[in-house]
């Protein structure tokens, strides 16, 4: 007895330690919580590898050890990421860049403050057996094109070789092209292109124009911010494009995890999951992203592209006036 009243001080002072503890990690944990802020981001569309580094950056914990709990909006046919920054539904959205000029020539105060994808990836895709083989073969074919923004390149090459189609509207598969219900259907590279090959047509059967190579580079998926919103907290905008870019950066170095991280999003969504097509995607958009010479233009907005688009979009008559790039590409990462 006298040894167990010997150690009974002892054993409330352990406890009331440990208890102290417990209540130090909780309040400490709780504080760190606390600092974490709240920030909303939209994609361009649904949960798919084209945004892998975004959601691999969310599901590895990288947002919050740059101290943004943020919350990723699902995009989509119904949610335009345009709106959703226009209007304060969302502090943060990937936009193209001939949709983010077409918004600031309107009056809306957005600016780039991360360039992600450095090139056009969108092409034209016919069949060879249709006898067209250069851009004037084109002329007065019935072409697939998607609504809103999203046509807004394929009309410029319209414009630029003074082509005259019969404009279809195209959803979100191929089903009408395969059907041959039109000549031409607009493709992304890491997307729809795929899905052709996917249904059985061999490379050697298509025809494609890319964009690009017909002198219609317009840089694609772009991160943007009100103005107001970097100039109120310029601290977390520079966190949001630093903490991206490390999302995108470990998803090219474990691809297969990236994929599994994207899988489970779109499960989440209730969207159909291909691992196939989610590794093509990923491993393209690996290509536009990452400079294959110069990093030192990495996740930048280049001003001769800048240039280059603009010009584009005002021979179209698609933008009346130049926004001013020092007004429209903020650098709220630089020197990080």
């Amino acid at each position: 007895m006298s040894g167990t009243r010997a150690t009974a001080p002892g054993i409330c002072v352990t406890l009331a330690v440990l208890m102290l503890f417990a209540l130090m990690t909780a309040s400490a944990a709780s504080a760190a919580e606390r600092t974490l802020k709240k920030a909303t981001f939209i994609p361009l569309w649904s949960p798919q590898a084209q945004f892998a580094g975004f959601y691999t950056a969310l599901d590895k914990g990288i947002y919050r050890k740059h101290g943004i709990d943020l919350t990723i909006i699902n995009g989509g046919p119904n949610y335009s990421s345009a709106e959703y920054l226009r209007s304060g539904k969302a502090d943060f959205a990937a936009l193209w860049l001939t949709t983010a000029l077409q918004e600031r020539a309107s009056g809306v105060k957005l600016v780039n403050i991360a360039q992600i994808v450095q090139d056009s990836s969108m092409m034209l895709v016919t069949r060879k057996a249709s006898g067209i083989r250069t851009p004037a073969d084109l002329n007065g074919k019935k072409v697939g094109l998607w609504g809103g923004d999203f046509a807004i390149p394929a009309r410029a090459f319209f414009g630029k070789f003074h082509l005259r189609v019969q404009e279809v509207p195209q959803s979100y598969t191929v089903n009408l092209f395969l059907r041959g219900g039109i000549d031409a259907a607009s493709a992304m590279w890491y997307n729809e292109y795929h899905t052709i090959l996917n249904a059985g047509i061999d490379p050697d059967e298509l025809k494609v124009f890319f964009l690009k190579d017909e002198g219609l580079n317009l840089p694609e998926d772009g991160l943007y911010a009100l103005e107001k919103t970097v100039k109120n907290d310029p601290d977390l905008a520079a966190e949001f494009v630093s903490a991206s870019l490390e999302g995108w950066e470990y998803a090219f170095a474990h691809p297969d995890e990236a994929v599994d991280i994207m899988i489970k999003y779109m499960r989440d969504a209730k969207i159909p999951a291909n691992r196939m097509h989610q590794k093509w995607m990923l491993a393209r958009m690996r290509d536009l992203i990452i400079p294959r010479e110069d990093r030192s233009g990495y996740g930048r907005l280049g001003e001769s592209d800048y240039a280059a688009t603009v010009k584009i979009l005002l021979e179209a008559g698609i933008i009346p006036v130049i926004p001013d790039f020092r007004d429209f590409a903020r650098r709220p990462h630089a020197g990080r």
